[in-house]
């Protein structure tokens, strides 16, 4: 954490960022983070298309109906918690997190059970009122905190948080470590509860004055596995996961710490001026420290065919724009790309549309 505590102050004394700064490095989170987030929880929505819907308010291509509202929503829930982790003279509540679920999931839905016999009625921003569980690679039945047992067990963990925060004992990486495990073995809601936890990961950072960080949906393997080692520390009772030790907890404290170490660093260089963006899902910037090998790598190319398959009429001049890049970058991507059999252009540069070939 020394590092990381140095990083801090170096991150500190560049505060406040030129406003041009400020609201490129804004606008890049809004984007991989809502986008990973929901990614995470099985969203349809490729990155282009998430681009596309919150700069310009457009569904291109194809995708859920919901999937695009909860996109939407989900955004709306992290401006939401950004403004509430600046407010310091109002400490996080039972009711907050409340209202977080009930924004970013829309409102009231239906789900379809899995065996597909029957369909549900979500509740949005209430506890949970029927068991929800997870089966384990092993075939295991894992049991969440009870409906019963949930409202005591959340205004336990807001009581721990509030207390713990107040003290300043803990670094600021391990409480919002720690409150993510503690608040997902209790999964107070019937949907939403991975969003709101990584929503509230950030809330924490936010509030201290810290970068906020995104995970990113290439490493939810890697993430699931370290949520998973530290249910083998504490064991499947739902009560002693949610009042889980520091050191039960390590895994997801050194993970979440590695993003970071490194969403600092990345921030230093963008406000030093020595990087002109903050790419977050990039293969360099996926699980660093932490073993991660997810084989993924987003760069420009990519981002360029998520794009395509959002709005195969894009023009190169858009794309240069969504991806912040020079026309010249984009040419020059676009023609690596022809030139590999990736993408051929079926009319015109103005009335034409692109095709993928793979």
């Amino acid at each position: 954490m020394s590092t990381i505590d140095n990083l801090h102050k170096e991150w500190r004394s560049l505060q406040p960022l030129k406003p041009e700064i400020q609201r490129r490095m804004d606008r890049q989170f809004m984007f991989d983070f809502n986008y990973n987030s929901n990614r995470l929880e099985g969203n349809t929505l490729t990155y282009g298309q998430t681009k596309l819907l919150l700069m310009f308010g457009k569904t291109e291509g194809e995708a859920l109906f919901r999937d695009y509202e909860e996109m939407k929503a989900h955004n709306v829930g992290l401006e939401m918690m950004k403004r509430a982790a600046c407010d310091k003279e109002r400490p996080l509540s039972e009711s907050f997190v409340r209202e977080l679920n009930s924004t970013i999931l829309a409102g009231d839905f239906y789900k379809t059970s899995n065996d597909g016999e029957y369909r549900y009625k979500i509740h949005t921003g209430v506890y949970k009122t029927r068991p929800n569980s997870v089966i384990t690679p092993s075939g295991e039945l894992f049991e969440y905190t009870s409906p019963e047992e949930t409202p005591s067990m959340m205004a336990d963990l807001i009581s721990w948080y509030r207390d713990v925060e107040q003290k300043g004992e803990l670094s600021v990486v391990t409480l919002a470590a720690s409150f993510h495990f503690r608040y997902i073995r209790i999964h107070p809601f019937e949907d939403g509860n991975g969003r709101i936890a990584r929503l509230l990961v950030n809330y924490i950072l936010f509030r201290h004055a810290y970068p906020m960080i995104v995970i990113p949906s290439a490493d939810r393997k890697n993430y699931l596995n370290v949520l998973g080692q530290c249910d083998k520390n504490t064991g499947i009772e739902p009560y002693k996961g949610a009042n889980a030790t520091m050191e039960q907890t390590k895994p997801l404290i050194d993970y979440i710490a590695a993003f970071v170490e490194k969403k600092m660093t990345l921030a230093i260089q963008l406000a030093k001026g020595e990087i002109t963006t903050i790419e977050e899902t990039k293969e360099e910037n996926v699980g660093v420290n932490v073993g991660v090998n997810t084989g993924a790598n987003v760069g420009v190319k990519e981002y360029i065919i998520e794009h395509i398959k959002a709005k195969p009429n894009i023009s190169a001049k858009e794309l240069s724009t969504l991806l912040q890049k020079t026309p010249r970058t984009i040419e020059r991507h676009l023609k690596d790309l022809r030139e590999q059999g990736i993408l051929t252009r079926d009319g015109s540069d103005k009335t034409g549309y692109w095709k993928i070939n793979y």
